[in-house]
């Protein structure tokens, strides 16, 4: 059962949660237009001179490594598709809890720059990407397993 379509669906899944990882994910925009800073998964980058950061957001990468690396593991879990289920659901909640932290995230230090904005960068959709990836691949786990219980009963 590996080479069914939800193999397929997990690994695209990581594939687009490690992208998003190593690319940025926000801009924060002075009144005039002005980039004062990237946010990345693992830092901020200032764009002003002698600015230093008081903290990373490394709370972001983390949620994400977790759950590229559970999803990749969810390939190799073929014989056992209810524990194939829970994982899946797993990482979504971990992709729904990014989102919140991204937020929060983005909050904070809108407020610490003193910015008039933050800007999602393009990166930032491919978590959202890869949960509904997610949620595919557990529908499709989900019907492997009524097709094997189907079959178990004709037996």
């Amino acid at each position: 059962m590996i080479q069914r379509i939800q193999s397929l669906y997990l690994l695209l899944a990581t594939a687009l949660t490690v992208v998003c990882m190593s690319n940025c994910i926000g801009f924060f925009i002075s009144e005039d237009g002005e980039v004062l800073g990237k946010l990345y998964n693992l830092f901020f980058t200032d764009a002003r001179e002698g600015a230093s950061a008081q903290f990373t957001p490394w709370a972001l990468f983390v949620i994400l490594l977790i759950s590229a690396t559970l999803t990749f593991l969810n390939i190799f879990l073929y014989k056992h598709r209810a524990l194939q289920m829970r994982v899946c659901s797993f990482c979504m909640i971990l992709l729904a809890g990014w989102y919140a932290a991204y937020a929060a995230f983005a909050w904070f230090i809108t407020g610490m720059f003193e910015a008039d904005s933050f800007r999602v960068g393009l990166w930032a959709s491919l978590p959202c990407v890869s949960l509904i990836l997610l949620y595919l691949a557990f529908r499709s786990i989900l019907k492997d397993e009524k097709l094997v219980r189907s079959l178990d009963r004709l037996r």
